[in-house]
């Protein structure tokens, strides 16, 4: 039984008729819409009618700002008022008249001398002293110094100028050309600074190592060189200085 309802359910005369039924409904929902949409009464939107709105712009004024307090003025003091008295001038004071009374000198007692006559002494005899008197000599005029012997110029030794070599500095006339093996270098790169001095003419008077190289017997082969090279004079407005340089090598 159950196999047999199956098959009719399935059977396409059976799903026409369920299609039309459902066509049919829908239909039938669309004409009742439209039939009640037909039955309302549209109602009439009366216009509105608005007073236009009057906008009055006002000016705000500012409330007028109090001026400033001014400043109290500090009372003056009182001056004190000193009382003058007018003294009237006194009179002259009465002249006072001194009397001079002349008071005669008592006459004084005259002296009587007498005079008593004496003998007259004997003079005695002049004594004569015979000095001699001894020319006093002339005095002869003192030797003048005799004037100091010239004194032969004793040359300054002129300061040396620390220059740079080569550039404004000093120019070599014959550079130094060390000579060194590999091996003298065991097997590093070194560099050596020498301090060198020379005289007015370029000539080397001193050379010491200012910067090892670490090995003694490397510095003295480049002491060696720096000693037998020369340089041109250092001349300084039209005069020759001494000088003293610093020369790099860098060995490798």
């Amino acid at each position: 039984m159950s196999h047999s309802s199956a098959l009719n359910l399935n059977h396409p005369g059976n799903l026409k008729k369920k299609a039309i039924i459902a066509v049919a409904a829908v239909v039938i929902g669309h004409v009742g819409v439209l039939w009640t949409l037909s039955q309302l009464k549209v109602s009439t939107l009366k216009p509105v009618h608005k007073e236009p709105v009057k906008v009055q712009f006002v000016k705000i004024q500012q409330p007028a700002q109090p001026l400033p307090p001014e400043p109290k003025k500090k009372p003056e003091p009182k001056k004190e008022v000193k009382e003058v008295k007018i003294v009237k001038s006194p009179p002259p004071p009465p002249k006072h008249i001194e009397k001079i009374q002349h008071v005669k000198k008592a006459q004084e007692p005259k002296k009587v001398v007498q005079h008593v006559e004496q003998p007259l002494p004997t003079p005695a005899p002049p004594i004569v002293t015979a000095v001699e008197t001894k020319p006093e000599p002339t005095p002869q005029p003192a030797p003048q110094p005799a004037p100091p012997a010239p004194q032969a110029e004793v040359p300054t030794e002129k300061a040396a100028k620390n220059v740079a070599i080569g550039g404004s500095g000093v120019q070599w006339s014959r550079a130094p050309k060390p000579s060194y093996e590999p091996s003298d270098l065991r097997n590093s790169p070194r560099s050596i600074m020498v301090l060198i001095e020379a005289d007015e003419k370029g000539k080397i008077i001193s050379a010491t190592v200012v910067k090892s190289s670490g090995i003694s017997a490397l510095d003295e082969k480049i002491l060696r060189a720096v000693r037998s090279a020369r340089f041109k004079p250092y001349i300084e407005n039209g005069v020759a200085y001494p000088i003293k340089a610093q020369q790099p090598f860098d060995l490798t």
